[in-house]
């Protein structure tokens, strides 16, 4: 096992992704956005996040560029299958002119990328490369990012929030 791999399974990882933003819904303080936290195409660093690998606890943190001290949202809604994790979350206005900021910048078009942070549990180097497969991860948290190392990974939509359908449910 190469120190990469070791590194993979003590430390928290990061893959991007892009945002494709197809329209922004708010209602009140809720800001919902929808989607792909990340996909099995390799990242510009040559990895695979295997999706069906994913270990999660729903809700998950939403943050701003990976940045712990700078929660935005939570992600409620995450839907697995071996092509990516398509994901459901909201943002909440007015808590800090920071949020507010972060979704001007996603609304805007100016940060359109998703970014897992995660940890490795079953790793594997891609053979003839220095690239890792994560055959199985634990999802800590997904962050809003500017620039994603995984190019398929993006937001898809930001919407008002429907509270009294939220509500229904």
């Amino acid at each position: 096992m190469n120190e990469r791999m070791k590194d993979a399974t003590r430390s928290v990882q990061r893959a991007y992704s892009v945002i494709e933003m197809k329209s922004m819904k708010e209602d009140g303080d809720l800001v919902l956005i929808e989607g792909i936290a990340t996909t099995p195409a390799p990242d510009r660093m040559g990895d695979v996040v295997e999706p069906d690998g994913a270990k999660f606890k729903l809700p998950i943190p939403l943050l701003w560029q990976h940045d712990a001290r700078q929660p935005i949202g939570m992600v409620e809604e995450a839907t697995v299958t071996k092509d990516g994790i398509s994901i459901r979350g909201w943002i909440k206005r007015g808590v800090t002119a920071s949020i507010d900021e972060a979704i001007k910048l996603i609304k805007g078009g100016l940060v359109r990328g998703l970014s897992i942070g995660f940890r490795g549990l079953d790793v594997e180097e891609i053979k003839g490369s220095w690239s890792l497969r994560f055959k199985e991860w634990e999802w800590l948290e997904l962050s809003a990012v500017t620039i994603p190392a995984n190019a398929e990974a993006s937001i898809q939509s930001v919407k008002k929030f429907d509270t009294e359908q939220k509500a229904a449910s």
